[in-house]
């Protein structure tokens, strides 16, 4: 359970208000940055320009995440299944390294399902894998953004990203938001860390091994 006092009242109300704000200041550039990228996958690449996905959100509730799409929709050539990088088309490259594929969940936001930061939101097959403890990473809005993707998440094992995300869990405020929201421009800036840190390239979660005691 997220903390009592201060950091649960901030957690529930003001990061919720503040939320709202931002993602009214950034929808009308977004849109246009949206459009652009929109109109630039279309001419490159046949299928739907937004990669729309469920995941489970607050409390594991299901919603669907909207992403613009930085692949080709073909999974197979010559009989031969390709790898997520192989499926990338250019103009999705230059989306992933300026992280603009993102972009699209300002709509989550305003819908109240997301917020600018928090634990990323995974895949909904996962959610029978988590631990009761890693099942606490849903006790927040899960974020475009957040403390795992920012601390490592190139190099990090799934138990280190849950580890993360729980400890997220039971210190969130408004000064670890703006931190997390500094590290994170600074991040996009200096392109680090750009594909090994997006879902659908990253190593498929498999469930956390139980530790047997032994005598």
């Amino acid at each position: 359970m997220i903390k009592k006092g201060s950091a649960g009242f901030y957690n529930r109300y003001v990061k919720r208000v503040l939320d709202l704000f931002l993602a009214l200041v950034l929808s009308i550039p977004a849109l246009v940055l949206v459009s652009i990228c929109y109109f630039a996958i279309k001419i490159e690449s046949k299928g739907p320009a937004f990669f729309v996905q469920q995941r489970p959100g607050y409390k594991g509730k299901i919603f669907n995440i909207y992403k613009l799409r930085t692949m080709r929709v073909e999974t197979e050539k010559d009989g031969k299944k390709l790898s997520d990088m192989e499926r990338m088309t250019k103009t999705g490259a230059i989306i992933r390294k300026l992280s603009l594929d993102e972009l699209p969940q300002i709509y989550n936001i305003l819908r109240g399902e997301m917020s600018f930061i928090g634990n990323r939101p995974l895949l909904e097959k996962y959610l029978p894998l988590y631990t009761p403890e890693q099942m606490r990473r849903h006790d927040v809005r899960p974020g475009i953004s957040g403390w795992a993707q920012v601390n490592g998440r190139n190099e990090l094992t799934w138990e280190q990203k849950f580890e993360r995300d729980i400890w997220y869990v039971d210190n969130v405020s408004f000064s670890l938001d703006m931190k997390i929201l500094f590290m994170t421009i600074k991040n996009v800036l200096k392109h680090s860390g750009i594909n090994a840190g997006i879902d659908e390239t990253m190593k498929e979660f498999s469930g956390t091994k139980e530790t047997v005691a032994t005598n």
